[in-house]
């Protein structure tokens, strides 16, 4: 028994050498091997590929220049559809028409500048310490109350030319909104008062909006119950329509360093 047990023994397979290399597997097993090498290297350059389309999406997407430099400062100088009557201060146009321009990518700074009940000759009258140095804009909206309180057309001009004249002589941008005077006071004061604003555009070549109060005027959904003031809301409709006039009136003002 003993000798059939190691003939059987000495006829199987030797053991490897101590310290002998294994061979590379051979037939199928070689090539399951290459085909799982293929699969990493192209799985490896697929990610490459990810990473890389990622990257210049980034790129593609990413905010205009001013959105990473020093911040444009701008004035909101105006009455109180400025200023924000009996609304929140953050309700108001200015902090709203900023964040609306923050949302689009630009650095902007908007300083409300709004004094309710004040007129063109207030607005004047208060133009030096309301546009601080260093302002690089100014949203002009003034003249409602002029109208309402039926001051000639011709001295309402003369004062916003006055505060349109100081302000391009301190090297300040304006961007001219305009009002439109009520009907009740007459076909002529309207026309008169109306084309004033036009007028001053064309004679400073201004950024011009013509109608501040445009898309909400007379909609009692987005007026105050005396209809003369927006609610909340109509503030949002107000910065909606008169955001791409900004955006064009921003491309005109000299790059920040």
């Amino acid at each position: 028994m003993i000798l059939t047990s190691l003939s059987i023994t000495a006829g199987g397979p030797l053991p490897p050498r101590p310290g002998a290399v294994p061979s590379r597997p051979a037939g199928r097993y070689g090539r399951v091997f290459s085909l799982v090498q293929c699969v990493a290297v192209l799985f490896i350059a697929a990610s490459l590929l990810a990473v890389l389309m990622t990257s210049l999406a980034s790129a593609q997407t990413s905010p205009p220049a001013q959105a990473v430099g020093k911040p444009v400062k701008l004035v909101a100088l105006g009455d109180s559809l400025s200023a924000g009557y009996n609304l929140p201060a953050s309700a108001a146009f200015p902090p709203v028409l900023e964040q609306a321009l923050r949302q689009r990518g630009v650095a902007v700074e908007i300083v409300n500048a709004g004094v309710s009940g004040d007129t063109t000759q207030g607005g004047l009258a208060r133009l030096d310490w309301s546009v601080p140095d260093g302002t690089d804009g100014v949203i002009l909206e003034l003249g409602a109350n002029d109208a309402l309180r039926g001051v000639d057309p011709a001295i309402a001009e003369k004062n916003l030319d006055a505060i349109i004249s100081r302000l391009k002589a301190r090297n300040i941008a304006v961007l001219l909104a305009g009002m439109y005077a009520p009907r009740n006071l007459g076909e002529d004061y309207a026309r008169r008062f109306d084309g004033l604003y036009p007028k001053l555009a064309e004679k400073h070549g201004l950024v011009l909006y013509p109608f501040f109060l445009d898309g909400i005027a007379g909609d009692r959904s987005l007026n105050q119950p005396d209809l003369l003031h927006p609610t909340a809301e109509g503030v949002r409709v107000i910065v909606g329509k008169i955001l791409p006039t900004v955006e064009r009136f921003l491309a005109t003002l000299p790059p920040k360093g």
